[in-house]
């Protein structure tokens, strides 16, 4: 059955909320990032091989942690965000989202009649048929969550009109690809692109809808929190495992702080 979807009242009710990208193909990985305690996970479909069974596994197992499973897509192929949602995925994350048109044509394949034409179905989230399915299409409408990346000039450019389509829920930042759209690639950090998002963060505000922000560096959050910005993303998981593993390795490693050096 489709459950609350807890991101969207946590940012309704303005409480800060934590996710993470899970680019590991495993239900594992969800069970890992829901012990660890974060709100929400974006399972990466955009970056990563990984077959339509493996995605409704780590949904299903998000699921049983009363963590918020969203999906980013490789584009906005109305029939794959189809098959996401129907397998259970409680929000779809557009990348490069450059245009309204774009955006509304995503919202529109989200969203049952009136607001949108997903096709109908008695999957896993309607119960399988056991419960109303005009109850149903009402609380899908109200549950599912459709987020658009900025990671272009084109995107920051228009974001006036992007934030302006009804049906947008979130937008989460790209900075990485901005960096590159910007001519100054891998420098998240570069003044152009913090100016950048930042109007994008402005435009979003002034809209009422929620930014969140990848947070990359330390001070990074409590400039966006006196933005009034609460949705924060850490990465990914990989990275953020990997960053563990090689500092656990060199402390390993590393000569003992009193004596000499192990052999």
């Amino acid at each position: 059955m489709l459950r609350t979807n807890r991101l969207k009242r946590a940012l309704a009710e303005g409480r800060e909320v934590h996710g993470v990208m899970a680019s590991l193909p495993t239900a594992a990985s969800i069970e890992l990032i829901a012990e660890a305690g974060f709100d929400f996970v974006v399972i990466d479909t955009e970056h990563v091989l990984i077959n339509p069974e493996t995605v409704e596994h780590m949904i299903r197992t998000a699921e049983s942690y009363r963590l918020t499973p969203l999906v980013r897509v490789a584009d906005a192929d109305p029939k794959t965000l189809l098959r996401l949602l129907d397998g259970g995925a409680q929000g779809i994350v557009l990348p490069r989202v450059e245009d309204p048109e774009t955006l509304e044509r995503a919202v529109a394949a989200c969203k049952y009649a009136p607001e949108g034409e997903r096709s109908l179905n008695a999957g896993r989230p309607g119960s399988f048929g056991k419960s109303s399915l005009a109850e149903y299409v009402v609380q899908a409408n109200r549950e599912i969550m459709v987020v658009a990346m900025i990671e272009s000039r084109q995107g920051v450019a228009r974001i006036e009109a992007i934030c302006g389509v009804p049906g947008l829920d979130m937008v989460l930042e790209g900075a990485a690809d901005l960096s590159q759209s910007m001519g100054v690639t891998w420098q998240p950090g570069h003044p152009d692109v913090v100016q950048a998002l930042e109007e994008v963060q402005r435009t979003a505000s002034a809209r009422q809808l929620p930014y969140c922000a990848f947070l990359r560096h330390p001070d990074a959050k409590a400039r966006w929190q006196a933005c009034g910005v609460n949705a924060f993303m850490l990465g990914d998981e990989r990275g953020i495992a990997f960053r563990a593993l090689q500092k656990a390795l060199g402390e390993a490693r590393a000569p003992e702080q009193h004596g000499t050096s192990r052999s």
